[in-house]
């Protein structure tokens, strides 16, 4: 059952809810971009706690969920994006992380 879309409030709310009270899943593209990017798991958790979203979800061609991005800046001042999705009500599933600077320069 794909969840309908959020708002970017909604999706907001229950990422943070997922990681307080619920489960997060770490998908094996975002592991392999946490490590490509030498960000932490700590980072991450910081974004989800503490970012926005800025931009309206996008549809996921594979699954159909509905995919957010929220950003924010980590301990060391870098500003970071972490694209996730909600496989049920309680349960995020990160897809990737990267710094925003530098996919603006390229």
């Amino acid at each position: 059952m794909i969840l309908d879309r959020m708002t970017a409030a909604e999706a907001k709310d229950l990422i943070r809810r997922c990681v307080e009270e619920g489960t997060v899943i770490a998908g094996p593209h975002f592991r392999k971009a946490l490590a490509d990017e030498s960000f932490t798991y700590v980072d991450v958790e910081y974004v989800l706690g503490h970012g926005n979203i800025y931009k309206p979800p996008e549809p996921d061609i594979k699954t159909g969920e509905w995919k957010y991005r929220i950003e924010g800046h980590i301990e060391d001042g870098q500003w970071i994006a972490v694209i996730f999705s909600f496989k049920v009500r309680d349960r995020a599933f990160l897809i990737t992380v990267f710094s925003v600077e530098s996919v603006r320069k390229r």
